[in-house]
């Protein structure tokens, strides 16, 4: 699958989600149940209940984490939200940035974005703002935002190392980026990778760790941090269908597998 057919499927699938509205039952990052075949498992992250600024219209629970966390976002901040979706990231932000800040978040499929300004208009906020747009060619300009924040996204992105160098743009001198993301340790076995990428959805552009962190230090960022790290555990019935005893206890042992990670790094001065 070229790029360009890359971005379609994601835009498809998204598009999909975001009129069915709040997925019901357990899902992978894919989108809804059965969308990706007989074999899912959840890759669903951190939960946002009890979060300051959760907005349950807007949370279609496809996040890989909770970025805001440590994001170190401040009261007048403008903060910038890849892959904005239906707003709960943005809405988040908000409530830290309050009154005086601005939260900008941008989708590349316009049901999303579309289903984000409703959610907006419906609280009334007038400091937030979603554009559609691509990731890879932001309609942004340069040294825009204080901090850039993002939630199982960039993984969906065909050129992670232009989009890394897009977010390094429009972040200001002295800016920072606070990302969730799913990336992989080690080699996953033939036999379950195909399937693994193609039921995990959103682990089918996914990285090697350290292949991720060659490309945020590439981009020109400093000081990069991994605050958080989750195995996304496969189901021991699902390695079963795929690998034999012996390659389940390599595979183990090696702690080879998909995980969440939780992300920051700072532009220059």
């Amino acid at each position: 699958m070229n790029p360009n057919e890359l971005k379609l499927v994601v835009q498809e699938k998204y598009g999909q989600i975001a009129q069915q509205g709040l997925l019901q039952e357990t899902v992978s990052c894919c989108g809804t149940s059965g969308c990706c075949g007989e074999l899912e498992f959840s890759m669903i992250g951190d939960e946002y209940a009890g979060v300051k600024g959760h907005n349950a219209d807007a949370d279609l629970g496809l996040g890989c984490g909770i970025p805001t966390q440590f994001a170190n976002i401040k009261e007048g901040d403008s903060v910038l939200d890849l892959g904005s979706g239906a707003g709960n990231d943005c809405f988040v932000a908000r409530a830290i940035v309050g009154e005086t800040g601005q939260v900008t978040g941008i989708d590349f499929t316009l049901a999303m974005t579309e289903k984000a300004r409703t959610n907006n208009a419906k609280l009334g906020y007038t400091n937030i703002e979603f554009v559609q747009g691509d990731i890879e060619e932001m309609p942004l300009p340069d040294n825009e935002f204080d901090v850039v924040i993002s939630n199982c996204v960039l993984n969906l992105v065909p050129d992670k190392q232009k989009a890394f160098a897009e977010i390094y743009r429009v972040l200001k001198p002295g800016g920072h980026f606070c990302v969730s993301d799913v990336v992989l340790q080690g080699d996953l076995p033939k036999n379950l990778q195909k399937d693994a990428e193609m039921y995990a959805g959103c682990v089918s552009g996914a990285s090697k760790i350290e292949d991720y962190l060659e490309i945020v230090q590439n981009a020109g960022f400093q000081q990069t941090l991994i605050h958080k790290k989750k195995e996304i555990v496969i189901p021991q019935e699902v390695l079963s269908k795929y690998l034999n005893a012996s390659e389940l206890a390599t595979y183990k042992m090696q702690q080879t597998g998909i995980y969440s990670i939780t992300v920051s790094a700072h532009k220059n001065s």
